[in-house]
């Protein structure tokens, strides 16, 4: 069997009873390494754990799956995931891989981001689509993370942002090379996250259109949801543009529509106590920045 397993948010307690029991059976266990991190690392895991760890990179996963899924068939072979299992989409194609492969699979599931975001106060079926922030270069600078957002507020929806991890990355000049150096890992912070929003909403305004967002809409930043020094910052996004919130990992939330049990929530952790001033009613029931 094949089971991918979910570690939760925090530590390495964050596994499930069930998840533990099954770890300790396998004969071979891999920890996935590259669509998020928890606030320990690997050695941590192996320590609670009681056995070896095998990094599970994204070179590993997507191009050299069948290592993983060697054995499978007839020995336990678990494959253990920060958050949920199917946080992240890429796992769906190692389970494609099993079942053409013939192996059976099982998913333990835990709390992913997804869920747990809730802890600040906006209700989840609040939510429109997810969106991924990148890390924008001196030759790349894309916006379209921006037009989501936009879909979403359209429709009075929260947007939950997703921010960029880079890890084990090359350099362009390394890459081109074939030389398997790589960058230290990177992490995007919301106030950064916030800056590249604060710069296309300037760029979107000098093209005359309509804006979707502005220096003054109410955000959300978060830092390492699920730990015991998780931080929630509710603000306009230029507030949070300077906002430090600490170590990785990151996440910001874009409001929408806005009731009033959401707004009383978000004052609990408003960057100021003006932050939320400038909320205006659109009816009885609902607020909006």
């Amino acid at each position: 069997m094949l089971y991918f397993i979910g570690l939760g948010l925090g530590d390495a307690k964050d596994i499930t009873v069930k998840g533990l029991e099954i770890v300790k059976q396998c004969s071979r266990v891999y920890l996935e390494a590259y669509t998020s991190i928890l606030t320990v690392g690997k050695d941590a895991l192996e320590e609670y754990y009681g056995l070896e760890l095998i990094l599970a990179d994204r070179d590993m996963v997507e191009q050299e799956a069948d290592e993983i899924l060697k054995g499978a068939d007839v020995s336990d072979v678990a494959f253990l995931v920060v958050g949920d299992p199917f946080g992240a989409t890429t796992h769906s194609d190692l389970v494609l891989r099993a079942v053409n492969a013939g192996i059976q699979y099982r998913v333990i599931h835990n709390a992913s981001i997804m869920n747990a975001v809730g802890c600040c106060g906006l209700q989840l079926y609040n939510f429109g689509e997810t969106v991924s922030i990148v890390f924008w270069t001196d030759t790349w600078r894309p916006e379209s993370f921006y037009d989501k957002i936009k879909k979403n507020r359209d429709l009075g929806m929260h947007t939950l942002c997703l921010l960029d991890i880079k890890v084990k990355e090359q350099s362009m000049e390394n890459l081109m090379r074939g030389r398997k150096i790589y960058e230290p890992p990177r992490f995007m912070t919301v106030s950064q996250a916030a800056e590249q929003l604060l710069e296309i909403v300037q760029n979107r305004r000098e093209r005359g259109d309509d804006l979707a967002i502005s220096e003054e809409t109410i955000c959300v930043g978060l830092a390492r949801v699920g730990a015991e020094d998780q931080v929630i910052r509710a603000g306009t996004l230029r507030q949070l543009a300077s906002c430090d919130l600490g170590g990785p990992l990151h996440s910001m939330i874009v409001t929408g529509h806005l009731h009033p049990l959401e707004v009383d929530m978000l004052r609990l952790s408003a960057a100021t106590p003006d932050a939320l001033q400038d909320l205006r009613m659109t009816d009885s029931s609902t607020y909006t920045s």
